[in-house]
């Protein structure tokens, strides 16, 4: 948004044309590259993405694929998760994570998220283990990862895999590992306004495992072993190659974004505390996020949120219902008063501008307008 006769120009929430704007030379070399060969599925550049993309996170194995939605199903099916089997996640995400669990046949188990930090309360999960249960799905909420540790060590005392929704999580570590290298199979996407951005839709699979990296890309492309020999029931969730070349000439640049990220964050939490207004989402001991949102959390969400809008400071509510209380989900018949902490959270959680792109005037007067709130 631009200035206005009515005040000074707004403080976007995110700007994806500023984004990608600073990077037109290289994405136009990565465009042109593209059109020179003549290959837009399945070719030079997505290779060289998925073995880029693998080596960055720490993984052995990288499949690219159309979204992270269908990473999350790719990873499920990869793993024979289907009809009878039960699979834990967490009551506070984006609906994709349920609805991936859903389409592969499977039945979400809920559990709730931690009062501070808003991640899956590990304490929960071993709770929810019925004999059904086959997997975990923990999700990376904003941009960090919880006791991972301890996550694995409790699913292969129970025999069970470990999935990562890594969506919000680009580059985020806990005890030094990257978010996609604890899980047995790990799923990002690349959605315009993620930390590591496509020119549209976009996602990737990470894994150690030859044989569910040969699955995963084997469910992505029709179950094709070769040209007219299909050894499985796939679909088509490819990965264009316009999106993989423009995700290599991108990914260069993410340490440098993830920090800049991190930096303004420091500076919201260093100048901005809240106090009794409102408090930031916390981060566990041997975390280290790789901020995607900027959130807090206040019982003056709604106050809080005219007064930054009466300021030109954009804002956004991730997410305001809890999963299972979406009317999608009704069928699962979870009671209202079943998930506390993600209902209060969602009634709660407000997030700020945050992208890399920003300047030090534009954080600034986000951190004014903060200081400067009481109801």
């Amino acid at each position: 948004m631009g200035k206005s006769e009515s005040g000074p120009a707004w403080v976007p929430f995110v700007d994806v044309r500023r984004h990608n704007a600073l990077l037109r030379e290289v994405l136009d070399e990565a465009f042109r590259r593209v059109l020179e060969r003549g290959q837009f599925v399945l070719g030079e550049e997505t290779e060289a993405f998925e073995a880029d993309w693998a080596a960055w996170c720490g993984a052995r194995y990288g499949i690219a694929c159309a979204n992270g939605s269908v990473a999350l199903y790719i990873a499920l099916k990869a793993l024979d998760i289907g009809p009878g089997d039960e699979v834990i996640t967490t009551a506070f995400t984006f609906v994709a994570t349920v609805e991936a669990i859903l389409m592969a046949g499977a039945r979400p188990v809920f559990v709730d998220v931690d009062a501070a930090t808003a991640l899956m309360d590990l304490p929960q999960v071993e709770a929810a283990i019925t004999p059904r249960t086959v997997a975990v799905l923990p999700v990376h909420l904003y941009g960090q990862v919880g006791d991972m540790v301890a996550l694995r060590q409790l699913c292969d005392r129970y025999g069970l895999a470990l999935i990562e929704d890594a969506a919000q999580a680009h580059g985020a570590r806990f005890r030094g590992r990257r978010a996609g290298t604890f899980g047995d199979i790990a799923c990002f996407s690349f959605y315009p306004t993620k930390n590591l951005s496509a020119l549209g839709d976009a996602g990737a699979i990470v894994t150690d495992d030859p044989q569910w990296a040969e699955r995963c890309r084997l469910i992505r492309n029709h179950g094709r072993a070769q040209h007219h020999l299909h050894v499985q029931v796939g679909f088509n969730f490819r990965l264009g190659e316009l999106q993989a070349a423009f995700l290599r000439a991108k990914l260069r640049y993410l340490d440098a974004w993830i920090a800049r990220r991190n930096a303004i964050m420091g500076t919201y939490r260093a100048q901005a505390p809240g106090g009794r207004y409102w408090h930031w989402v916390q981060t566990i001991p041997e975390a280290e996020p790789a901020w995607h949102l900027a959130v807090l959390r206040t019982p003056y969400r709604e106050a809080l949120r005219e007064w930054l809008h009466a300021h030109r400071v954009q804002t956004g509510i991730y997410y305001d219902t809890p999963v299972p209380f979406q009317p999608a989900f009704a069928f699962l018949e979870v009671p209202p008063d079943r998930f506390p902490q993600a209902t209060a959270w969602a009634r709660e959680t407000l997030s700020v501008p945050l992208f890399p792109e920003m300047t030090d005037a534009e954080v600034h007067r986000v951190v004014d307008a903060l200081r400067r709130f009481r109801p």
